[in-house]
């Protein structure tokens, strides 16, 4: 095997002493309250026996062959044993399957994990990103791509070509962004085809359960499991550097802090765990302290990107003191990064070489993300920062999690964890197969509330709530293959009406709650009908005009503005790397500073953006004066797309973005997904269908798209 001159049994290089006092000016003497003695006893793997479904998952199975069926889990407790059986079965009749995820990533590894159960042949994927073997007996994707079929059976008045459909992650339902992907699904998917979701363990599956079953006019069988399917203690580490228990060991004190930490947190003059270095703790020394009590491999749960790496930096005092393992972890980081050379030269080779450690967070590039989460699954690792995206659906287990903070980033603000955010998180820790116990560490410091954190471990699940709201897109597909008076009828089936028919109270005033929900509802409807109507997509009567058909195929966010440029014939129609751009210009939803050298812009780009800009001023105008949002149209991010098309170097790419490697992903990979609906325009505008494919070949390169090879 090929290496990059290695030495056998490497030590990172001892820094100066300036150096390294700042990397960790704080020092910890490691130790462990009396009462973890026992505890840490368990610690331990289990020992290898031949699997036995567990009673919820065979009542799971059981259920499926009767009804829809609702399956409530913790992380790891082994909800896809049962879509896997359940799937089997529907091939065995010759039957097609339907597995729809929230994540692109997700998706990518189901496809992979089911291409080894059912064979290669057998398992097609469709994410947007990538279409292969679509008419196989099994397709994995994204919950849009399903929806989107929907809507296409329903335009032309088929069914949907697949027997049985299973939801994961399907408490994505209450997501505030993409939540209305779930319950437009689900409210869509014909009643004849089987529907199994899978999800974390949540407040009201009754509720969801009893939607269905009004809706679909079919049972609805919920299955709910709560026994993790490895034990999770908490603790709380001191900043002397003493492991505490979190909570009190009686178990009527659910949730009560105990002794020793209440007295900490009652202290007028704490000590602390920052140094003047940094408002992070020592690093270095709390994975020195988790080794000891071997705790590790551990998930450091951060509030930002930012936090993640310079975490890496704080732990450079931290030696790997097993040489078989740091020499096993070279090999295979050379094995992976020989046919992924692009990643050879990334910032944080070091710290994962050499320390064993690395960050996952979305600013850094999909790619190598895939790598951390690959030796992080294989045991090569001893530790990872990572922001909580992590902890939204991807396998990556450990022993241990560590919590420094007690809210999350919605994108808008930052908020307190919700129960199933802190479960799905801690979901993590311990690994079935692999652990007797697993741990959540909790750090004291400026963001993290320790009593919120000790009430979370015994919370109960929270309450998915509808999120469901209308937009332009989902109005003109419904109106694809329905009148008005008919879409009042889907409405009328939300989610979000069927919660207020069934609120508490006297029927009368839930009978006025549920008008009051529904009359939001319509109203939205109606607005958005009535301003398709001004501006020509919708004919008097309700019906799509000609342009409001192919309009509809611009299943993205922004389809007026597109369908208004089409309209008005101000995209490139030769140059595939300007297309690209002025696409991009519907895509970047992030506020910027856009403040651009004038000279440094290509002319042809700049005289293509005015274009656009003064071309659909009118209908922002008139989307403004009808209350609509709008969005700035951004230079710099079509500054970056034409660069990247046009043949810069990546690093030259990132530095004009000013932005992050993976934020810039996503701004070309969203951007390739807006090309993709515009190729569907190929019977009405075939030139602009043909260099939007042309576009897609040019920006989708690595590392923007690939994917390593393990």
């Amino acid at each position: 095997m090929k290496t990059r001159g290695r030495v056998k049994n490497f030590r990172p290089k001892i820094l100066p002493k300036k150096s390294r006092a700042s990397a960790s000016a704080i020092r910890l003497k490691a130790g462990a309250d009396s009462s973890l003695k026992a505890v840490f006893k368990t610690i331990g793997v289990p020992e290898d026996r031949l699997f036995s479904p567990d009673p919820f998952q065979l009542e799971a199975l059981d259920a499926i062959g009767k009804a829809d069926c609702l399956v409530t889990a913790p992380t790891g407790a082994g909800k896809t044993w049962i879509a896997v059986q359940a799937i089997s079965r529907i091939r065995e009749k010759g039957g097609r399957s339907w597995y729809a995820t929230p994540l692109k990533a997700l998706s990518n590894a189901k496809f992979h994990e089911f291409s080894e159960i059912f064979g290669p042949d057998q398992v097609g994927i469709l994410t947007g990103d990538r279409k292969e073997r679509p008419d196989a007996s099994v397709i994995v994707g994204t919950t849009e791509i399903l929806r989107n079929q929907l809507y296409d059976a329903m335009h032309h008045g088929e069914t949907l070509d697949t027997d049985f459909v299973v939801l994961d992650e399907a408490h994505f339902l209450g997501d505030e962004d993409r939540g209305v992907v779930w319950e437009e699904t689900m409210i869509y998917l014909p009643a004849r085809i089987p529907l199994l979701l899978l999800s974390a363990t949540i407040g009201n599956a009754g509720k969801i359960a009893e939607w269905l079953m009004a809706i679909r006019s079919k049972d609805c069988k919920v299955i709910e499991e709560t026994k993790r399917p490895v034990p999770l203690y908490p603790l709380f580490l001191h900043p002397s550097g003493t492991l505490l228990p979190l909570l009190a060991t009686d178990v009527r004190g659910k949730g009560r802090i105990s002794k020793k930490v209440r007295e900490y947190l009652f202290d007028e003059n704490p000590q602390r765990l920052t140094s003047t270095y940094s408002q992070l703790p020592p690093m270095g020394e709390i994975l020195r302290i988790l080794d000891k009590f071997n705790l590790l491999p551990a998930i450091f749960f951060l509030k930002s990107r930012a936090d993640c790496d310079h975490s890496l930096e704080l732990c450079k005092d931290h030696w790997v003191d097993d040489p078989y393992r740091i020499q096993t972890l070279h090999q295979r980081v050379d094995e992976i990064l020989s046919k992924n050379p692009h990643l050879a030269k990334h910032r944080q080779l070091r710290h994962l070489e050499h320390l064993a450690v690395g960050a996952h967070h979305s600013g850094q590039l999909p790619a190598w993300k895939q790598v951390i989460e690959t030796l992080m699954t294989e045991g090569l690792l001893q530790a990872v920062f990572a922001t909580s995206t992590v902890a939204a659906g991807v396998n990556f287990p450990a022993r241990t999690v560590v919590f420094l903070n007690t809210d999350r980033f919605n994108g808008r603000e930052f908020m307190p964890l919700t129960p199933t955010e802190f479960h799905q998180m801690t979901g993590r820790a311990g690994r079935r197969g692999m652990d007797h116990i697993g741990f959540a560490i909790a750090i004291p410091g400026k963001f993290l509330d320790t009593r919120l954190c000790a009430q979370l471990v015994t919370a109960t699940p929270s309450d998915v709530k509808s999120q469901i709201r209308i937009n332009f897109s989902m109005v003109l597909n419904l109106l694809l293959s329905n009148t008005p008076d008919q879409i009042e009828d889907l409405l009328m089936r939300s989610f979000a009406t069927f919660l207020l028919m069934r609120s508490e109270g006297k029927r009368t005033e839930a009978r006025t709650l549920s008008g009051t929900r529904h009359k939001v509802l319509i109203h939205a409807f109606n607005r958005h009908l009535t301003f398709l109507k001004l501006t020509g997509f919708v004919a008097p009567d309700g019906s799509l005009t000609p342009d409001g058909r192919w309009a509809s195929q611009l299943r993205v966010d922004q389809p007026l503005l597109i369908a208004e440029g089409f309209r008005k014939d101000i995209f490139p129609k030769t140059d595939p790397a300007l297309m690209a751009a002025m696409i991009s210009l519907f895509v970047s939803d992030r506020e910027m500073d856009d403040r651009v050298d004038r000279r440094s812009v290509p002319p042809p780009l700049f005289e293509s953006f005015i274009t656009v800009n003064t071309a659909l001023k009118p209908l922002m105008r008139d989307l403004y004066d009808h209350d609509f949002d709008i969005r700035p149209l951004y230079l710099r991010p079509a500054m970056t797309v034409y660069a990247w098309a046009g043949g810069m170097p990546w690093e030259e790419v990132v530095e004009l973005s000013e932005g992050a490697e993976g934020d810039l992903v996503m701004l070309m990979l969203r951007t390739a997904d807006h090309l993709r609906h515009i190729m569907s325009l190929i019977k009405t505008f075939p030139e602009a269908a043909e260099i939007a494919g042309l576009a897609i070949e040019l920006i989708l390169k690595a590392p923007v798209w690939m994917e390593i090879d393990a």
